[in-house]
C-alpha cells in the first residue's frame, strides 16, 4: 500500500506491517477521544516513525495516488479528527 505523510513524501508498505500500524492508529484514536494532547502527540510521532521505518521511501517524482494519507507531524488534534473514518486513520 502506498502511504503519504502530508508535506513529507510517500512510502510503500507491505500488508504485513499493518497490524503494528493499526495498533498505533487505535492508540491515536483513544488519545483523540480522551483529549490527551501529550498522548496524541507521542502516538502520532510513533505512527509516522513506524511508516518511515517499515516502509520503502518512494522518489519525489513518483506519480501514483496514495491509498492512505496520514497527517503531518505538527497536525492539530482537530485537523486529525477531521481526517478520521469510522475506524481511525488506517482502514481496518
Amino acid at each position: 500500500m502506498i502511504t503519504r505523510i502530508m508535506g513529507e513524501g510517500q512510502w510503500r508498505l507491505a500488508d504485513a506491517h499493518f497490524p503494528e500500524l493499526n495498533k498505533l492508529d487505535d492508540e491515536l484514536l483513544a488519545e483523540l477521544e480522551s483529549g490527551n494532547e501529550d498522548g496524541f502527540r507521542r502516538t502520532l510521532v510513533a505512527l509516522l516513525d513506524a511508516v518511515r521505518r517499515l516502509g520503502v521511501p518512494l522518489p519525489d517524482d513518483f506519480l501514483e495516488p496514495s491509498e492512505l494519507i496520514l497527517p503531518c507531524l505538527d497536525a492539530s488534534m482537530d485537523s486529525v479528527k477531521g481526517m478520521l473514518n469510522d475506524d481511525g486513520l488506517i482502514p481496518g
